[in-house]
């Protein structure tokens, strides 16, 4: 047998680590100040470090900066170990890594100056998400060229979770950044209201699947048995736990818009799946703590045991939740309120974050060939993040269940018991300032980690990791087609033909169609779990040795879900366009649409009224798809830290706006809404408004020629308009131009089939009134 000397490029380990914690501090850090803005107003310094500005920014950072690099070092290290190959090109790895800096950088400047689309999880303008297309695609040429020259043909189960990761993210990221772009750094999506929801909530949620989930758990099947010294609890527990998680994950994304204008099929196809999630989601939780039978009295004194058994357990309780959430009744309470806030936070800190933590203990003294500096440093920080965490998630449990209750009470009468807005948010601050505590816990115990990692650092040198390995070729013991069209191939076609057939069937025929597909699919996993140990998962063994095949097969599975959702919303949103007697926004309106998309006012208000009857006596009808027809991105929102817009025209005067957008204490006691007086002093450039017609134009909102021509003309008649009403109302002097003006215009509109014919406004609705303070 023919062997080599392999030295690992461990390096570029060192780099990603060094640059996820860096960014971690980053990002944990704005967490903790916006925590802070939402409990004292105060703390908003600017417009470029008020709330709506820098939390796009904390979430950014910890996803794509702490995260994104932590697992970039986790995969490049395993990979290269379990492939017993150096990565294909060290240049590729170098470009990849100094690429992904540039992009946090970039973010992290163009964020708090406003520059974003608007978009959850994907607020970054057109040439940055150009870049990340790059970037990830340096890193997959590496990834599968360095599984092209592997030494080692069997894949093993971390290997598939990075697989899975490369390709979603890469369709994700493609499909939800397709936009029209408006000068260098501004566009709108090519999808508009509910196409744009469930696209991005397609995107949103398989974000948090296949880059914050599907990667940790590749590493926690590689570093957990390594940290344990102990082998994984069950390599077939480990095949249905991939299989079924690619598959199920991509389906759940509507589970975010229950209860909104999304179709009912759409929204219980996202329920029943999150539901369905549980199953895989459990079973690799199971996998990953049953790893450490036996070794259970090791946690004791092993920081990296602690943190890695906490992570894994967490991620169980995330994903307990998350199915939970989803139940329609569930949500009724859950949606828009901190509950969400709690259960994102419960994943990100508690898996992602101690997860990092763990292989973070553990791969850097081997990367310096040293031990760690203190482990009583890293065991406080341990009990340290874990306190913050428990704050952090019972104060943001009890704020969401408080809000929920407080927004959806009674009197006997049928009225609201609280008919203000503003009295939920007085009644959550406590939560709030607990909420901070937790967070700042966690911040000073990732300084501990920080210290402790650096001081191990210097401690030793670097190491790169080394080791003489049978050279030992990809298997050729079965053909791509003979696995491609293998018997659990086909038996999952079937059953995935047989689903499909119930939405053309009736009741009856339906449920035995659907009880013939669970007896398949029940018998097909009884014989799985029933082979004998000579005849076990031979098959599946073929595939680990096939990388095509294999890649293949996950890009077949991720697919399915989202070609189904999404294609039949995209055409009957077209169909929903055609039809409707909305008029698109005007010239000026659409100018102060990207106002509030740039103060990023989409993160503490909603638009869309749930029909339910303490909804619609707080904020009017219900809100139907026609109302957003027009609307790129789509402002639907998932967060209410102020009330629902979604008819807020017309309720108040131009005054009303004025004053409240300056001081919102002056018309709403106790408000957290941060002030925006500089909307008043800085002005727009009426030049460019006919390019964003025109672009708005050429992705189907029907502006006609003469409109595009006359856009500014228009818009600046607009804002004289505005104008002159404030200096008669209230004797305000402001610029026509004035970006505030801009905003009131839009606000105006929020509710109406086309402009205000009358520019000032009156309240006429005594009870709507009262509801929509701030």
């Amino acid at each position: 047998m023919e062997t080599t000397r392999i030295t690992y490029d461990d390096d570029i380990a060192r780099k990603f680590v060094t640059a996820s914690v860096i960014w971690g501090l980053v990002g944990m850090l704005v967490g903790v100040i916006v925590a802070l803005q939402l409990a004292f107003w105060q703390a908003n310094l600017g417009p470029y470090l008020s709330f709506g500005r820098l939390r796009p920014l904390h979430t950014n950072a910890v996803i794509f900066a702490f995260v994104g690099n932590m697992l970039f070092a986790g995969v490049y290290y395993s990979t290269q170990r379990l492939l017993k190959a150096r990565l294909a090109s060290d240049k590729l790895s170098r470009i990849h890594f100094w690429g992904w800096q540039a992009i946090i950088v970039a973010a992290a400047l163009t964020l708090p100056l406003g520059i974003t689309q608007g978009k959850e999880y994907a607020e970054l303008e057109w040439p940055i998400d150009i870049a990340i297309a790059v970037v990830w695609l340096v890193f997959a040429t590496n990834f599968f060229w360095t599984l092209a020259r592997r030494n080692e043909k069997h894949l093993y189960v971390a290997l598939w979770f990075y697989i899975a990761t490369i390709i979603t993210v890469t369709v994700l990221h493609v499909v939800n950044s397709l936009v029209v772009p408006v000068g260098l750094w501004k566009s709108y999506s090519i999808f508009a209201g509910i196409q744009d929801a469930l696209v991005q909530w397609w995107y949103g949620h398989n974000a948090v699947a296949f880059f914050l989930t599907t990667p940790i758990l590749g590493i926690m099947y590689y570093f957990l048995p390594k940290a344990a010294n102990r082998p994984v609890f069950s390599y077939r527990l480990s095949i249905i736990h991939f299989w079924s998680l690619v598959f199920l994950y991509i389906w759940a994304g509507p589970h975010h818009l229950l209860n909104t204008a999304l179709p009912d099929w759409a929204q219980t196809l996202g329920m029943v799946f999150s539901l369905m999630l549980i199953a895989p989601s459990w079973g690799g939780m199971l996998n990953g703590l049953l790893t450490l039978r036996g070794g259970w009295s090791e946690l004791r004194n092993d920081p990296v045991l602690k943190f890695f058994a906490a992570g894994v357990t967490f991620y169980g309780m995330a994903t307990f939740e998350g199915p939970m959430l989803a139940i329609k009744g569930v949500n009724e309470l859950s949606h828009y309120t901190d509950w969400t806030i709690a259960h994102v936070h419960v994943g990100a800190l508690g898996w992602n974050g101690f997860m990092a933590a763990g292989m973070f203990y553990w791969m850097v003294p081997r990367l310096y060939g040293t031990k760690l500096h203190s482990q009583s440093a890293a065991n406080t920080h341990f009990y340290l993040a874990t306190v913050g965490i428990l704050l952090y998630a019972a104060s943001m449990w009890t704020s969401g269940i408080t809000q929920g209750l407080m927004w959806r009470a009674e009197n006997e009468a049928g009225g609201l018991v609280y008919p203000s807005f503003v009295e939920t948010v007085i009644a959550i601050r406590p939560m709030y300032w607990t909420r901070l505590v937790g967070g700042t816990l966690y911040l000073v115990g990732f300084c501990m980690m920080a210290w402790n990692l650096v001081v191990t650092a210097r401690s030793g040198k670097a190491v790169d990791g080394a080791a003489d390995v049978v050279v030992e070729k990809p298997s050729s013991d079965a053909s791509a087609a003979g696995i491609l069209f293998g018997s659990p191939v086909i038996i999952c076609v079937v059953v995935l033909a047989l689903l499909g057939a119930v939405a053309f069937l009736g009741p009856v025929g339906s449920t035995v169609v659907m009880a013939v597909a669970g007896i398949i699919a029940i018998a097909a996993t009884a014989r799985f779990f029933g082979a004998k140990a000579s005849d076990k998962v031979s098959w599946h063994r073929l595939v680990e040795g096939n990388a095509m095949p294999f890649t293949i097969l996950t890009v077949g599975a991720v697919l399915v879900g989202g070609v189904a959702e999404i294609v039949p919303i995209i055409v009957t949103g077209n169909t929903t366009m055609a039809a409707t007697d909305n008029k698109p926004y005007s010239a000026l309106e659409l100018e102060g649409r990207d106002i509030f998309l740039k103060e990023g006012c989409y993160n503490c208000h909603s638009q869309m009224v749930r029909p339910f009857t303490w909804e619609t006596a707080r904020f009017g009808a219900a809100s139907k798809i026609e109302d957003s027809v027009f609307d790129h991105p789509f402002q639907w929102g998932s967060k209410r830290t102020g009330p629902d817009l979604a008819h807020l025209g017309g309720r108040y005067s131009n005054v009303w706006h004025y004053k409240h957008l300056l001081d919102p204490r002056e018309l709403s006691p106790g408000s957290n809404m941060p002030p925006y007086s500089h909307l008043a002093k800085n002005g727009i450039d009426f030049s460019h408004t006919a390019d964003k017609l025109r672009a708005m134009r050429s992705i189907g909102v029907p502006y006609t020629p003469e409109q595009i021509a006359s856009a500014r003309a228009d818009a600046e008649h607009a804002g004289r308009t505005i104008a002159a009403g404030l200096k008669q109302d209230a004797n305000v002097t402001v610029a026509p131009n004035a970006e505030l003006v801009a905003l009131i215009g839009y606000l105006q509109r929020l509710g109406r089939k086309q402009s205000p014919i009358a520019a000032r406004e009156r309240v006429s609705h005594p009870t709507l009134a009262r509801a929509g303070g701030l």
